[in-house]
């Protein structure tokens, strides 16, 4: 009885932990979408009002955005702001793997300023 409730715990754990892994964003990814000049449908890549993330190196960490004269309450909120205002795009879900990818990019910059990131990006 007790290695059945050991094994079980160890299945719920790694269930989680596998969970976990898919759940996140793939920073990489995120720099690859942050290029793409037909992300979202748009007409021009977010590099190119923020290159290699420049004005970005705060995002973050902050919990509301003033975008364009709107304000949003979370980075996501402000991605897609500026995919549909500055970009001309339309927004995308925030619980896709697409906008995770980008969130693990932004905040990847953190502390980043006027270079590129140390990992690569």
């Amino acid at each position: 009885m007790k290695i059945a409730k050991i094994m079980l715990i160890s299945l719920v754990v790694f269930g989680l932990a596998v969970t976990g892994a898919f759940a996140a964003g793939d920073a990489a990814k995120g720099k690859a979408l942050f290029s793409d000049l037909k992300f979202a449908g748009g007409t021009k890549a977010c590099s190119s009002c923020h290159p290699n993330g420049k004005g970005l190196e705060k995002a973050g960490d902050k919990k509301e955005f003033q975008i364009m004269g709107s304000s949003q309450k979370s980075l996501e909120e402000a991605v897609n702001a500026c995919i549909v205002g500055a970009n001309k795009g339309k927004a995308i879900d925030v619980k896709s793997q697409q906008m995770q990818d980008m969130v693990a990019y932004i905040k990847s910059l953190k502390g980043v300023t006027g270079k590129k990131p140390a990992s690569g990006y």
